[in-house]
């Protein structure tokens, strides 16, 4: 009865993770069917070893392996966000096909993942923080003039810039930009909007 009610919490969390949190907020579709397959196969692949004679820990790794080389071996790149959700999926699917004694231990555990990713993965935390590829048009090679054009040209604080190709016949260059937008003074956010 133990082991119905884990399984059940486990649906119950993966699809909050999944609908709830991860494809409002990102809508890839494929990623889905991922971390639900992830989960399911998980799931059904730690409750089978709990009961046989393998080893818990030895069922364990080769879960953990198949997940790090679906990830490594992906054709499309993925975010660390979508790693993060990979491994909640990951981590409810062992929770929910580990006996546990008491009961609560393991739902709480899966409650805490669940909210973890909430709050990590929010709009709200850190909205204004961007992370940009920049192509420029213009080879700047002294330091502080790049991290002026770059603060002119995206309207904010600048806090790492990572060169990642100069091209000096072209007059072109590639930098990896980490950067805060300027906040929006108190009132003008409205005139903008009634502007459009």
């Amino acid at each position: 009865m133990a082991q119905l009610t884990l399984f059940a919490v486990d649906v119950v969390a993966v699809g909050v993770l999944v609908f709830g949190l991860y494809f409002p907020r990102h809508r890839r579709r494929d990623l889905v069917v991922a971390y639900l397959g992830v989960n399911v196969g998980v799931l059904a692949v730690a409750s089978a070893l709990s009961v046989s004679t393998i080893g818990a820990g030895l069922g364990l790794g080769m879960a953990l392996f198949g997940v790090l080389s679906i990830i490594r071996l992906r054709s499309t790149e993925l975010d660390q966000h979508e790693v993060a959700y990979y491994f909640s999926a990951l981590a409810l699917g062992l929770l929910g096909a580990l006996e546990a004694n008491p009961l609560w231990r393991n739902v709480a555990l899966m409650a805490l993942i669940v909210v973890v990713m909430f709050v990590g993965d929010h709009a709200r935390l850190f909205r204004r923080y961007r992370h940009q590829i920049v192509v420029l048009d213009s080879a700047i090679t002294d330091h502080v003039a790049l991290v002026a054009h770059l603060e002119q040209i995206l309207g904010g604080r600048v806090h790492a810039v990572t060169v990642q190709r100069v091209d000096l016949v072209n007059d072109t260059m590639v930098v990896d930009v980490r950067y805060a937008i300027a906040p929006v003074p108190v009132g003008v956010g409205p005139m903008l909007a009634a502007h459009r």
